[in-house]
Protein backbone atom coordinates (compact mmCIF):
# COMPACT_ATOMS: atom_id res chain seq x y z
CA UNK A 1 0.00 0.00 0.00
CA UNK A 2 2.82 2.52 0.50
CA UNK A 3 3.71 2.86 -2.87
CA UNK A 4 -0.08 3.23 -3.93
CA UNK A 5 -0.33 6.35 -1.27
CA UNK A 6 2.54 8.18 -2.51
CA UNK A 7 0.91 7.81 -6.25
CA UNK A 8 -2.37 9.22 -4.93
CA UNK A 9 -0.65 12.08 -3.25
CA UNK A 10 1.56 13.43 -6.41
CA UNK A 11 -2.06 13.43 -8.58
CA UNK A 12 -0.43 11.44 -11.48
CA UNK A 13 -1.60 8.10 -11.06
CA UNK A 14 -1.67 6.39 -14.37
CA UNK A 15 -5.04 4.48 -13.78
CA UNK A 16 -7.84 3.68 -11.08
CA UNK A 17 -7.72 -0.13 -10.18
CA UNK A 18 -10.43 -1.95 -8.46
CA UNK A 19 -9.14 -4.36 -6.20
CA UNK A 20 -9.25 -7.67 -7.44
CA UNK A 21 -9.95 -10.93 -6.12
CA UNK A 22 -7.86 -13.87 -5.70
CA UNK A 23 -8.91 -15.67 -8.65
CA UNK A 24 -7.34 -12.90 -10.90
CA UNK A 25 -4.53 -11.91 -8.64
CA UNK A 26 -1.20 -12.64 -10.43
CA UNK A 27 1.69 -13.89 -8.47
CA UNK A 28 3.83 -11.06 -6.30
CA UNK A 29 5.70 -8.44 -8.27
CA UNK A 30 9.45 -8.37 -7.76
CA UNK A 31 10.99 -4.83 -6.92
CA UNK A 32 11.36 -2.22 -9.30
CA UNK A 33 13.31 0.61 -8.64
CA UNK A 34 11.88 2.74 -11.15
CA UNK A 35 8.36 2.57 -9.85
CA UNK A 36 9.47 3.33 -6.40
CA UNK A 37 10.58 7.15 -8.11
CA UNK A 38 7.72 7.63 -10.24
CA UNK A 39 6.05 10.41 -8.24
CA UNK A 40 9.75 12.43 -9.45
CA UNK A 41 9.74 11.37 -13.05
CA UNK A 42 7.67 12.65 -15.92
CA UNK A 43 6.98 9.02 -17.11
CA UNK A 44 4.39 7.70 -19.24
CA UNK A 45 1.33 6.67 -19.09
CA UNK A 46 1.99 2.81 -20.00
CA UNK A 47 4.62 3.08 -17.23
CA UNK A 48 2.59 4.47 -14.52
CA UNK A 49 -0.27 2.02 -15.52
CA UNK A 50 2.36 -0.68 -15.02
CA UNK A 51 3.36 0.57 -11.74
CA UNK A 52 -0.47 1.00 -10.60
CA UNK A 53 -0.98 -3.07 -11.62
CA UNK A 54 2.16 -3.79 -9.66
CA UNK A 55 0.97 -1.70 -6.62
CA UNK A 56 -2.52 -3.19 -6.64
CA UNK A 57 -1.10 -6.73 -6.75
CA UNK A 58 0.42 -5.79 -4.08
CA UNK A 59 -2.34 -4.55 -1.93
CA UNK A 60 -4.20 -6.49 0.88
CA UNK A 61 -7.46 -3.89 1.03
CA UNK A 62 -9.43 -2.01 -1.41
CA UNK A 63 -7.72 1.68 -2.09
CA UNK A 64 -9.42 4.87 -2.71
CA UNK A 65 -11.17 5.71 -6.11
CA UNK A 66 -9.87 9.12 -7.80
CA UNK A 67 -12.83 11.26 -7.80
CA UNK A 68 -14.36 11.23 -11.15
CA UNK A 69 -17.53 12.69 -12.63
CA UNK A 70 -21.14 11.07 -12.13
CA UNK A 71 -21.01 8.04 -14.42
CA UNK A 72 -23.14 8.27 -18.00
CA UNK A 73 -24.67 5.49 -19.56
CA UNK A 74 -23.12 5.56 -23.06
CA UNK A 75 -25.49 6.18 -25.66
CA UNK A 76 -23.90 4.08 -28.93
CA UNK A 77 -27.16 3.22 -30.15
CA UNK A 78 -30.15 6.16 -30.51
CA UNK A 79 -33.24 6.06 -28.68
CA UNK A 80 -34.55 3.61 -31.37
CA UNK A 81 -31.68 1.25 -31.08
CA UNK A 82 -29.87 1.93 -34.37
CA UNK A 83 -25.98 2.52 -34.11
CA UNK A 84 -25.07 6.29 -33.69
CA UNK A 85 -23.62 8.38 -35.95
CA UNK A 86 -21.29 10.45 -35.46
CA UNK A 87 -20.58 12.08 -38.75
CA UNK A 88 -16.89 12.02 -39.94
CA UNK A 89 -16.17 11.06 -36.80
CA UNK A 90 -15.76 6.82 -36.20
CA UNK A 91 -15.78 5.39 -32.87
CA UNK A 92 -13.06 2.63 -33.21
CA UNK A 93 -13.72 0.50 -30.12
CA UNK A 94 -17.05 -0.88 -28.96
CA UNK A 95 -17.87 -0.16 -25.50
CA UNK A 96 -19.64 -3.73 -25.41
CA UNK A 97 -16.01 -5.46 -25.25
CA UNK A 98 -15.02 -3.18 -22.24
CA UNK A 99 -16.06 -5.82 -19.49
CA UNK A 100 -14.95 -8.25 -17.31
CA UNK A 101 -14.70 -11.12 -14.92
CA UNK A 102 -15.77 -14.47 -15.16
CA UNK A 103 -18.85 -14.45 -16.49
CA UNK A 104 -18.82 -11.45 -17.88
CA UNK A 105 -20.62 -8.91 -15.27
CA UNK A 106 -18.65 -5.37 -14.88
CA UNK A 107 -18.21 -2.98 -17.22
CA UNK A 108 -14.76 -1.07 -17.49
CA UNK A 109 -14.48 2.81 -18.27
CA UNK A 110 -11.61 4.00 -20.53
CA UNK A 111 -9.76 3.52 -23.50
CA UNK A 112 -7.45 6.66 -24.46
CA UNK A 113 -3.39 7.43 -25.67
CA UNK A 114 -3.82 6.33 -29.60
CA UNK A 115 -2.51 6.28 -32.36
CA UNK A 116 -3.19 5.07 -36.25
CA UNK A 117 -1.80 4.09 -39.56
CA UNK A 118 -3.60 3.74 -42.91
CA UNK A 119 -2.41 1.93 -46.30
CA UNK A 120 -4.60 1.84 -49.11
CA UNK A 121 -8.10 1.13 -47.65
CA UNK A 122 -6.63 -0.49 -44.46
CA UNK A 123 -6.65 1.34 -40.88
CA UNK A 124 -5.61 0.62 -37.89
CA UNK A 125 -5.78 2.29 -34.62
CA UNK A 126 -4.50 1.78 -30.74
CA UNK A 127 -4.76 2.69 -27.47
CA UNK A 128 -4.13 2.18 -24.04
CA UNK A 129 -7.36 0.06 -22.80
CA UNK A 130 -8.54 -0.21 -19.09
CA UNK A 131 -9.87 -3.38 -19.44
CA UNK A 132 -6.32 -5.31 -19.60
CA UNK A 133 -5.87 -4.04 -15.59
CA UNK A 134 -9.19 -5.92 -15.01
CA UNK A 135 -9.90 -9.32 -16.94
CA UNK A 136 -7.76 -12.14 -15.90
CA UNK A 137 -5.31 -14.01 -17.94
CA UNK A 138 -6.14 -16.60 -20.62
CA UNK A 139 -8.47 -17.24 -23.49
CA UNK A 140 -10.84 -18.81 -21.31
CA UNK A 141 -11.46 -16.21 -19.51
CA UNK A 142 -10.51 -12.87 -21.39
CA UNK A 143 -11.29 -13.62 -24.87
CA UNK A 144 -9.97 -11.85 -27.10
CA UNK A 145 -6.59 -11.20 -25.48
CA UNK A 146 -8.79 -8.81 -22.77
CA UNK A 147 -5.74 -9.15 -20.38
CA UNK A 148 -3.43 -6.75 -22.75
CA UNK A 149 -3.66 -3.07 -21.98
CA UNK A 150 -2.69 -2.96 -25.84
CA UNK A 151 -6.06 -2.51 -27.42
CA UNK A 152 -6.18 -2.14 -31.09
CA UNK A 153 -9.02 -1.35 -34.04
CA UNK A 154 -9.16 -2.38 -37.66
CA UNK A 155 -11.42 -1.30 -40.70
CA UNK A 156 -10.81 -2.37 -44.28
CA UNK A 157 -13.18 0.54 -45.88
CA UNK A 158 -10.50 3.37 -45.21
CA UNK A 159 -11.75 4.39 -41.37
CA UNK A 160 -15.56 4.53 -42.00
CA UNK A 161 -16.18 1.52 -39.88
CA UNK A 162 -14.27 -0.32 -37.38
CA UNK A 163 -14.01 -3.64 -35.67
CA UNK A 164 -12.73 -3.97 -32.20
CA UNK A 165 -10.14 -6.58 -32.00
CA UNK A 166 -9.92 -6.51 -28.09
CA UNK A 167 -6.61 -7.12 -27.30
CA UNK A 168 -2.90 -7.70 -29.14
CA UNK A 169 -2.36 -11.87 -28.92
CA UNK A 170 0.03 -12.08 -26.33
CA UNK A 171 0.78 -15.85 -24.24
CA UNK A 172 -0.06 -13.96 -20.78
CA UNK A 173 0.73 -17.54 -18.88
CA UNK A 174 4.52 -15.95 -19.35
CA UNK A 175 4.29 -13.37 -16.81
CA UNK A 176 5.00 -10.38 -19.80
CA UNK A 177 1.73 -8.19 -21.18
CA UNK A 178 1.37 -5.70 -23.50
CA UNK A 179 1.39 -2.53 -21.06
CA UNK A 180 0.33 -0.24 -24.13
CA UNK A 181 1.51 2.85 -24.96
CA UNK A 182 1.22 1.73 -28.68
CA UNK A 183 2.54 3.37 -31.55
CA UNK A 184 1.49 2.13 -35.22
CA UNK A 185 2.88 1.53 -38.54
CA UNK A 186 1.99 0.78 -42.14
CA UNK A 187 3.27 -0.63 -45.69
CA UNK A 188 2.45 -2.72 -48.11
CA UNK A 189 4.54 -5.61 -49.50
CA UNK A 190 4.10 -8.15 -52.10
CA UNK A 191 0.24 -7.02 -51.93
CA UNK A 192 0.03 -7.62 -48.64
CA UNK A 193 -0.41 -4.71 -46.19
CA UNK A 194 1.30 -5.34 -42.86
CA UNK A 195 0.55 -3.09 -39.50
CA UNK A 196 3.32 -2.78 -36.59
CA UNK A 197 1.84 -2.18 -33.28
CA UNK A 198 4.42 -1.65 -30.53
CA UNK A 199 3.97 -1.45 -26.57
CA UNK A 200 5.82 -1.54 -22.86
CA UNK A 201 5.75 -5.61 -22.91
CA UNK A 202 6.57 -6.42 -18.83
CA UNK A 203 6.93 -9.05 -16.55
CA UNK A 204 4.24 -8.96 -13.65
CA UNK A 205 6.32 -11.56 -11.96
CA UNK A 206 9.82 -10.32 -12.78
CA UNK A 207 9.23 -7.24 -13.70
CA UNK A 208 11.60 -7.12 -16.47
CA UNK A 209 10.53 -4.27 -18.78
CA UNK A 210 11.16 -4.67 -22.63
CA UNK A 211 9.70 -3.08 -25.39
CA UNK A 212 7.86 -5.12 -28.19
CA UNK A 213 5.88 -5.23 -31.84
CA UNK A 214 2.96 -7.09 -32.99
CA UNK A 215 3.62 -7.66 -37.12
CA UNK A 216 0.16 -8.22 -38.46
CA UNK A 217 -1.03 -8.81 -41.92
CA UNK A 218 -4.20 -7.50 -44.04
CA UNK A 219 -5.59 -9.35 -46.30
CA UNK A 220 -9.62 -9.26 -47.57
CA UNK A 221 -11.50 -8.15 -44.76
CA UNK A 222 -9.43 -9.37 -42.25
CA UNK A 223 -6.30 -8.70 -39.80
CA UNK A 224 -4.19 -11.21 -38.45
CA UNK A 225 -1.45 -10.33 -36.16
CA UNK A 226 1.26 -12.57 -35.02
CA UNK A 227 2.66 -13.04 -31.18
CA UNK A 228 5.01 -10.00 -29.80
CA UNK A 229 8.41 -9.60 -30.67
CA UNK A 230 10.77 -7.82 -28.79
CA UNK A 231 12.18 -4.80 -29.79
CA UNK A 232 14.53 -3.83 -26.73
CA UNK A 233 15.10 -5.22 -23.08
CA UNK A 234 15.75 -3.60 -20.11
CA UNK A 235 18.68 -4.61 -17.57
CA UNK A 236 18.59 -5.20 -14.16
CA UNK A 237 16.74 -2.09 -12.42
CA UNK A 238 15.81 -0.61 -15.93
CA UNK A 239 12.20 0.61 -17.28
CA UNK A 240 11.95 1.21 -20.75
CA UNK A 241 9.70 3.84 -21.60
CA UNK A 242 7.34 6.14 -24.36
CA UNK A 243 8.45 4.12 -27.31
CA UNK A 244 7.21 5.30 -30.44
CA UNK A 245 7.94 4.05 -34.38
CA UNK A 246 8.52 4.99 -37.36
CA UNK A 247 9.38 3.27 -41.11
CA UNK A 248 11.57 3.50 -44.11
CA UNK A 249 9.50 1.44 -46.84
CA UNK A 250 12.19 1.66 -48.93
CA UNK A 251 14.82 -0.40 -47.22
CA UNK A 252 12.45 -2.57 -45.40
CA UNK A 253 13.60 -1.17 -41.97
CA UNK A 254 11.67 -0.30 -38.80
CA UNK A 255 12.47 2.11 -36.20
CA UNK A 256 11.56 2.05 -32.37
CA UNK A 257 13.21 5.31 -30.35
CA UNK A 258 12.58 4.90 -26.15
CA UNK A 259 13.52 5.74 -23.29
CA UNK A 260 16.09 3.56 -20.70
CA UNK A 261 15.60 4.58 -17.19
CA UNK A 262 17.74 3.03 -14.33
CA UNK A 263 16.63 2.83 -10.69
CA UNK A 264 20.19 3.42 -9.33
CA UNK A 265 20.88 6.85 -8.65
CA UNK A 266 24.27 6.60 -9.36
CA UNK A 267 23.35 4.72 -13.02
CA UNK A 268 24.14 7.86 -15.82
CA UNK A 269 20.64 6.62 -16.90
CA UNK A 270 18.98 7.51 -13.52
CA UNK A 271 17.00 10.37 -15.44
CA UNK A 272 16.74 8.62 -18.94
CA UNK A 273 18.85 7.40 -22.07
CA UNK A 274 16.88 8.11 -25.49
CA UNK A 275 17.78 5.07 -27.78
CA UNK A 276 17.10 4.03 -30.86
CA UNK A 277 16.04 0.61 -31.85
CA UNK A 278 16.22 -0.80 -35.59
CA UNK A 279 14.17 -4.03 -36.75
CA UNK A 280 14.66 -5.68 -40.67
CA UNK A 281 11.25 -5.85 -42.12
CA UNK A 282 12.53 -7.80 -45.23
CA UNK A 283 10.34 -11.05 -44.14
CA UNK A 284 7.33 -8.55 -43.13
CA UNK A 285 5.87 -10.60 -40.71
CA UNK A 286 8.66 -11.56 -38.78
CA UNK A 287 10.64 -8.17 -37.77
CA UNK A 288 14.21 -9.52 -36.72
CA UNK A 289 14.94 -6.48 -34.53
CA UNK A 290 18.47 -4.86 -32.83
CA UNK A 291 19.15 -5.33 -29.57
CA UNK A 292 16.05 -7.37 -29.82
CA UNK A 293 16.31 -9.79 -26.27
CA UNK A 294 19.71 -7.78 -25.47
CA UNK A 295 20.19 -5.30 -22.72
CA UNK A 296 22.74 -3.20 -24.49
CA UNK A 297 21.15 -0.37 -26.31
CA UNK A 298 21.56 -0.50 -30.31
CA UNK A 299 22.25 3.20 -30.83
CA UNK A 300 22.50 5.79 -28.16
CA UNK A 301 20.84 8.64 -29.41
CA UNK A 302 21.20 11.07 -26.25
CA UNK A 303 23.27 9.58 -23.04
CA UNK A 304 21.94 9.68 -19.95
CA UNK A 305 22.18 13.25 -18.29
CA UNK A 306 21.57 15.08 -14.77
CA UNK A 307 18.62 16.13 -16.13
CA UNK A 308 15.43 13.89 -17.75
CA UNK A 309 15.40 13.01 -21.17
CA UNK A 310 11.75 12.08 -22.04
CA UNK A 311 9.28 11.60 -24.68
CA UNK A 312 11.08 10.84 -27.87
CA UNK A 313 9.62 10.18 -31.09
CA UNK A 314 11.42 8.92 -34.44
CA UNK A 315 11.07 10.08 -38.50
CA UNK A 316 13.03 8.66 -41.94
CA UNK A 317 13.94 10.49 -44.75
CA UNK A 318 12.78 8.04 -47.48
CA UNK A 319 15.20 9.33 -50.05
CA UNK A 320 18.55 9.14 -47.59
CA UNK A 321 17.46 6.67 -45.20
CA UNK A 322 18.73 8.96 -41.94
CA UNK A 323 16.52 9.13 -39.22
CA UNK A 324 15.69 11.83 -36.86
CA UNK A 325 14.70 11.64 -33.38
CA UNK A 326 12.95 14.58 -31.09
CA UNK A 327 12.74 14.39 -27.54
CA UNK A 328 12.13 16.60 -24.29
CA UNK A 329 14.88 17.47 -21.92
CA UNK A 330 14.57 19.11 -18.59
CA UNK A 331 10.98 17.80 -18.27
CA UNK A 332 10.28 18.06 -14.67
CA UNK A 333 13.92 17.80 -12.95
CA UNK A 334 13.89 21.93 -14.38
CA UNK A 335 11.90 22.04 -10.44
CA UNK A 336 15.31 21.07 -8.95
CA UNK A 337 15.47 19.20 -5.68
CA UNK A 338 13.91 16.40 -5.26
CA UNK A 339 13.21 16.22 -8.81
CA UNK A 340 16.43 16.80 -10.54
CA UNK A 341 20.16 18.51 -9.34
CA UNK A 342 20.38 22.17 -8.29
CA UNK A 343 21.90 22.68 -11.61
CA UNK A 344 18.82 22.24 -13.81
CA UNK A 345 17.04 24.62 -11.96
CA UNK A 346 19.50 26.69 -13.71
CA UNK A 347 18.91 25.16 -17.33
CA UNK A 348 16.31 25.80 -19.93
CA UNK A 349 13.44 23.37 -20.70
CA UNK A 350 14.12 22.63 -24.39
CA UNK A 351 12.72 20.34 -27.07
CA UNK A 352 15.58 18.57 -29.09
CA UNK A 353 16.49 16.69 -32.28
CA UNK A 354 18.97 14.95 -33.57
CA UNK A 355 20.58 13.62 -37.22
CA UNK A 356 21.46 9.88 -37.18
CA UNK A 357 22.88 9.05 -40.45
CA UNK A 358 21.84 5.70 -42.61
CA UNK A 359 25.51 4.52 -42.04
CA UNK A 360 24.70 4.50 -38.67
CA UNK A 361 22.09 2.00 -38.96
CA UNK A 362 23.17 -1.21 -40.36
CA UNK A 363 20.86 -3.83 -39.16
CA UNK A 364 23.21 -5.91 -36.24
CA UNK A 365 23.28 -6.48 -32.43
CA UNK A 366 24.74 -2.72 -32.16
CA UNK A 367 25.26 0.27 -34.11
CA UNK A 368 28.73 0.45 -35.78
CA UNK A 369 28.69 4.70 -34.82
CA UNK A 370 29.43 5.39 -30.93
CA UNK A 371 29.44 8.91 -30.65
CA UNK A 372 26.60 11.36 -29.90
CA UNK A 373 24.47 12.46 -32.65
CA UNK A 374 24.32 16.08 -34.13
CA UNK A 375 21.75 17.70 -32.45
CA UNK A 376 20.05 21.19 -32.26
CA UNK A 377 17.66 22.53 -29.63
CA UNK A 378 14.85 24.91 -29.36
CA UNK A 379 14.16 26.51 -25.93
CA UNK A 380 10.35 25.95 -24.19
CA UNK A 381 8.21 27.22 -21.66
CA UNK A 382 6.58 24.03 -20.39
CA UNK A 383 3.16 23.45 -18.83
CA UNK A 384 3.98 20.68 -16.75
CA UNK A 385 2.53 21.93 -13.80
CA UNK A 386 -1.03 22.54 -15.52
CA UNK A 387 -4.16 21.78 -14.47
CA UNK A 388 -6.42 21.63 -17.77
CA UNK A 389 -10.22 21.48 -17.17
CA UNK A 390 -11.66 18.13 -16.95
CA UNK A 391 -8.33 16.69 -17.42
CA UNK A 392 -7.73 14.25 -14.87
CA UNK A 393 -4.05 13.88 -14.01
CA UNK A 394 -4.68 16.77 -11.97
CA UNK A 395 -0.94 17.78 -10.97
CA UNK A 396 -0.31 18.63 -6.98
CA UNK A 397 2.89 20.86 -7.04
CA UNK A 398 5.50 19.64 -8.58
CA UNK A 399 4.07 16.47 -10.23
CA UNK A 400 3.52 16.99 -13.76
CA UNK A 401 -0.11 16.77 -15.53
CA UNK A 402 0.93 17.90 -19.51
CA UNK A 403 3.70 16.95 -21.62
CA UNK A 404 5.58 19.72 -23.57
CA UNK A 405 7.06 16.05 -26.19
CA UNK A 406 7.67 17.15 -29.80
CA UNK A 407 6.30 15.34 -32.14
CA UNK A 408 8.31 15.39 -35.75
CA UNK A 409 7.88 14.36 -39.54
CA UNK A 410 10.29 14.64 -42.34
CA UNK A 411 9.31 16.67 -45.55
CA UNK A 412 11.34 15.36 -48.69
CA UNK A 413 10.19 17.99 -50.90
CA UNK A 414 10.83 20.76 -48.39
CA UNK A 415 14.29 19.07 -47.65
CA UNK A 416 12.78 19.82 -43.59
CA UNK A 417 12.70 18.02 -40.43
CA UNK A 418 9.62 19.79 -38.01
CA UNK A 419 8.44 19.49 -34.58
CA UNK A 420 5.49 20.59 -32.56
CA UNK A 421 4.79 21.00 -29.13
CA UNK A 422 2.51 23.11 -27.06
CA UNK A 423 3.99 25.89 -25.53
CA UNK A 424 2.65 28.52 -22.90
CA UNK A 425 5.61 31.36 -24.15
CA UNK A 426 2.37 33.62 -25.95
CA UNK A 427 -0.07 32.88 -23.22
CA UNK A 428 -0.78 30.43 -20.06
CA UNK A 429 -2.99 28.38 -21.40
CA UNK A 430 -0.83 27.20 -24.66
CA UNK A 431 -0.60 27.48 -28.15
CA UNK A 432 0.72 25.13 -30.65
CA UNK A 433 4.06 25.67 -31.83
CA UNK A 434 6.07 24.04 -34.85
CA UNK A 435 10.01 24.73 -35.64
CA UNK A 436 11.45 23.27 -38.90
CA UNK A 437 15.17 22.30 -39.29
CA UNK A 438 17.25 22.01 -42.52
CA UNK A 439 17.94 18.02 -43.31
CA UNK A 440 21.39 16.85 -41.80
CA UNK A 441 22.17 20.62 -41.04
CA UNK A 442 19.78 21.07 -38.60
CA UNK A 443 20.15 25.18 -38.72
CA UNK A 444 16.34 26.48 -38.00
CA UNK A 445 13.93 27.94 -41.01
CA UNK A 446 12.10 29.93 -39.02
CA UNK A 447 13.45 32.66 -36.93
CA UNK A 448 11.21 31.66 -34.39
CA UNK A 449 8.46 29.26 -33.91
CA UNK A 450 5.17 29.39 -35.84
CA UNK A 451 1.76 29.13 -34.21
CA UNK A 452 0.01 26.52 -35.23
CA UNK A 453 -3.71 27.11 -33.67
CA UNK A 454 -5.48 30.21 -35.50
CA UNK A 455 -7.70 31.45 -32.59
CA UNK A 456 -5.60 33.96 -30.31
CA UNK A 457 -7.84 33.43 -27.66
CA UNK A 458 -7.42 31.95 -24.07
CA UNK A 459 -7.92 28.19 -24.77
CA UNK A 460 -6.06 25.65 -23.83
CA UNK A 461 -4.20 24.14 -26.96
CA UNK A 462 -2.69 21.08 -25.81
CA UNK A 463 -1.18 17.41 -26.91
CA UNK A 464 -0.50 18.12 -30.52
CA UNK A 465 -0.05 15.32 -33.12
CA UNK A 466 2.34 15.09 -36.60
CA UNK A 467 3.54 12.05 -38.21
CA UNK A 468 4.91 12.15 -41.94
CA UNK A 469 4.32 14.72 -44.85
CA UNK A 470 1.52 14.20 -47.52
CA UNK A 471 2.61 13.45 -51.46
CA UNK A 472 3.73 17.29 -51.98
CA UNK A 473 5.56 17.40 -48.92
CA UNK A 474 2.99 19.34 -46.60
CA UNK A 475 2.31 18.37 -43.00
CA UNK A 476 -0.69 18.46 -40.95
CA UNK A 477 -0.84 19.13 -36.91
CA UNK A 478 -3.73 17.97 -35.28
CA UNK A 479 -4.40 19.02 -31.16
CA UNK A 480 -6.87 18.96 -28.63
CA UNK A 481 -8.37 22.45 -28.27
CA UNK A 482 -10.97 24.11 -25.11
CA UNK A 483 -12.61 26.93 -26.92
CA UNK A 484 -15.66 27.27 -24.85
CA UNK A 485 -16.16 26.95 -20.86
CA UNK A 486 -17.29 23.83 -19.20
CA UNK A 487 -14.62 22.07 -20.80
CA UNK A 488 -15.84 20.92 -23.91
CA UNK A 489 -13.06 20.11 -25.82
CA UNK A 490 -12.62 19.55 -29.56
CA UNK A 491 -9.69 17.89 -31.85
CA UNK A 492 -8.62 20.46 -34.07
CA UNK A 493 -6.28 20.51 -37.80
CA UNK A 494 -3.58 22.76 -39.12
CA UNK A 495 -3.96 21.30 -42.64
CA UNK A 496 -1.84 20.85 -45.85
CA UNK A 497 0.70 23.32 -44.90
CA UNK A 498 4.30 24.22 -46.30
CA UNK A 499 6.90 23.61 -43.78
CA UNK A 500 9.11 26.46 -44.27
CA UNK A 501 5.93 28.53 -43.65
CA UNK A 502 6.33 31.74 -41.86
CA UNK A 503 2.29 32.06 -41.41
CA UNK A 504 -0.47 30.58 -39.12
CA UNK A 505 -2.08 27.65 -41.18
CA UNK A 506 -5.21 27.19 -42.08
CA UNK A 507 -7.22 25.46 -39.18
CA UNK A 508 -10.30 23.20 -39.87
CA UNK A 509 -12.06 21.47 -36.52
CA UNK A 510 -11.92 17.50 -36.65
CA UNK A 511 -14.45 16.56 -34.48
CA UNK A 512 -18.23 16.58 -34.93
CA UNK A 513 -19.15 17.52 -31.40
CA UNK A 514 -17.33 18.35 -28.27
CA UNK A 515 -16.73 16.46 -25.43
CA UNK A 516 -17.47 17.87 -22.18
CA UNK A 517 -14.87 16.06 -20.17
CA UNK A 518 -16.37 17.26 -16.59
CA UNK A 519 -19.42 14.83 -17.79
CA UNK A 520 -16.97 12.03 -18.43
CA UNK A 521 -16.50 9.03 -16.05
CA UNK A 522 -13.43 7.42 -16.64
CA UNK A 523 -11.27 4.29 -14.52
CA UNK A 524 -8.21 5.56 -17.13
CA UNK A 525 -5.74 8.58 -16.07
CA UNK A 526 -5.14 10.54 -18.64
CA UNK A 527 -8.41 10.54 -19.94
CA UNK A 528 -7.63 12.38 -23.10
CA UNK A 529 -4.47 10.21 -22.72
CA UNK A 530 -0.70 11.32 -23.36
CA UNK A 531 -0.92 11.48 -26.74
CA UNK A 532 -2.80 11.68 -29.72
CA UNK A 533 -2.39 10.92 -33.73
CA UNK A 534 -2.57 11.38 -37.20
CA UNK A 535 -0.85 9.92 -40.11
CA UNK A 536 -1.01 10.55 -43.97
CA UNK A 537 -2.46 7.78 -46.20
CA UNK A 538 0.32 5.76 -47.39
CA UNK A 539 -0.17 4.70 -51.13
CA UNK A 540 0.42 0.67 -51.88
CA UNK A 541 3.30 -0.32 -53.50
CA UNK A 542 5.05 3.06 -52.90
CA UNK A 543 7.54 4.89 -50.44
CA UNK A 544 5.18 7.64 -50.06
CA UNK A 545 1.99 8.64 -49.10
CA UNK A 546 -1.01 10.67 -51.01
CA UNK A 547 -2.81 13.18 -49.32
CA UNK A 548 -5.67 11.98 -47.17
CA UNK A 549 -5.50 12.42 -43.37
CA UNK A 550 -6.35 9.97 -40.82
CA UNK A 551 -6.61 11.31 -36.97
CA UNK A 552 -6.92 9.25 -34.08
CA UNK A 553 -7.96 10.95 -30.43
CA UNK A 554 -9.57 9.74 -27.42
CA UNK A 555 -13.26 10.70 -27.02
CA UNK A 556 -15.60 11.17 -24.47
CA UNK A 557 -19.22 12.45 -25.84
CA UNK A 558 -20.32 8.76 -25.62
CA UNK A 559 -20.17 9.46 -21.41
CA UNK A 560 -16.76 7.00 -21.04
CA UNK A 561 -13.27 8.00 -23.13
CA UNK A 562 -13.34 6.10 -26.25
CA UNK A 563 -10.74 6.02 -29.50
CA UNK A 564 -12.02 7.82 -32.25
CA UNK A 565 -10.76 8.21 -35.85
CA UNK A 566 -11.52 10.40 -38.43
CA UNK A 567 -10.51 10.66 -41.96
CA UNK A 568 -9.70 14.35 -44.00
CA UNK A 569 -9.59 14.27 -47.57
CA UNK A 570 -7.76 16.27 -49.61
CA UNK A 571 -10.57 19.01 -50.01
CA UNK A 572 -10.52 19.43 -46.32
CA UNK A 573 -7.14 20.41 -46.41
CA UNK A 574 -6.88 22.76 -48.69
Amino acid sequence: MGNWHRFAASGIVGLVLLPLSAATTAPALASNDFCTRIGHVAASTGARMYCDFKASQQASAPRPKAATAPAKTPQEHNDQGLPRQFGKNVNAANPQEDQFAVPPGAQAYGQAETSIAATGPYVVEAWNDVTGFLAPCGLLYSPPFKEEVTGYGFSADGGRSFTDMGGLPNDCTSGYRLFGDPSVESWQKGGTTYFYVSSLYISVVTGQSNVAVNACAATGNTLACNPPVLVAAGGPGDFLDKEFLSIDPSRSRLYTSYTRYNGDPASPNFQGQIELAACDISSPGTPVCSPGPSAAPYFVVQPGQPCQNEGSYPAVHVGSGDVYVAWEYNLLTNLGPPWGPTDCLTLPVQNKVAYVPFTCLVVQPVSPCRTTPKQQAVNIVSIDLAIVPGYNRVPQFPSPGIQDFPRIAVSQAAGTLSIAWNDARRTPTADILLQSFNLVSLTPVQDAPIRMNADPGLTWNILPALRNANADGKLNVTWYQQREPGALTDVMAAVSFDPRTHDIPRNVRVTTEPTGWLNVSSNIIPNFGDYTDNYVLATPNSPYTDRTLVVAWSDGRVGLPQPFASTLSPDDGQ
